[in-house]
């Protein structure tokens, strides 16, 4: 059994080692192993988080879907997408790089569209998007889809782009309570100090 489609679930969190033995019919053992000798193709899960966001959760879930029915899944923050293929232009590693990102049969961008693009991350994200036309890409965004149009510099290759990510797109809106602040820390100063006697 091939453990590849599971890597980048397992890297993000969505997927215990656990889950996937009992998946593949392997023993924990041999799942860890075969797990930890190739490179990484996902950041790990942030542990000062505890648990994924809400809207990279259901995202995640749905590349566990997809790896049960023998996809290929990849998950990642658009931010180190975009970082990447912009070292990419330097090293010249671009055209493998999009090749890795246009190869996964579900690509998963966490985080899309936090802050204004440049015109070189707005090309590279539209080549991106073009050559996965017809392969399944799941957004995670905190922005509604008629705010990102400000964050991209050209209108031309704007259009083009969001055109193409928001026409052709199913839109889940999660509205409602956030839960971060129930996982704040304490003020220390939110206490009552009581005097002192002195």
């Amino acid at each position: 059994m091939e453990l590849r489609r599971f890597r980048g679930l397992y890297e993000s969190g969505a997927i215990s080692l656990s889950e996937i033995a009992k998946e593949t019919g392997l023993n924990r053992r041999t799942v860890r192993k075969d797990l930890s000798t190739h490179a990484p193709v996902a950041p790990p899960r942030r542990a000062t988080s505890g648990r994924p966001r809400k809207r990279a959760h259901i995202a995640q879930a749905l590349g566990h879907l997809a790896v049960r029915q023998g996809a290929h899944v990849r998950f990642a923050k658009a931010s180190r997408i975009l970082a990447d293929l912009a070292g990419g232009h330097a090293d010249r590693t671009w055209e493998k790089l999009i090749r890795e990102l246009i190869r996964p049969d579900v690509l998963i961008l966490d985080d899309f569209a936090m802050r204004q693009l440049s015109p070189a991350q707005t090309d590279d994200l539209h080549e991106l998007v073009s050559e996965r036309q017809g392969r399944w890409l799941i957004i995670t965004s905190n922005r509604a889809p008629s705010d990102w149009y400000p964050l991209f510099p050209t209108p031309v290759v704007t259009e083009s782009l969001l055109g193409q990510l928001i026409n052709t797109s199913h839109q889940v809106i999660m509205n409602g309570p956030s839960y971060r602040p129930n996982k704040r820390p304490k003020n220390p100063t939110d206490r009552p100090i009581k005097p002192s006697i002195t």
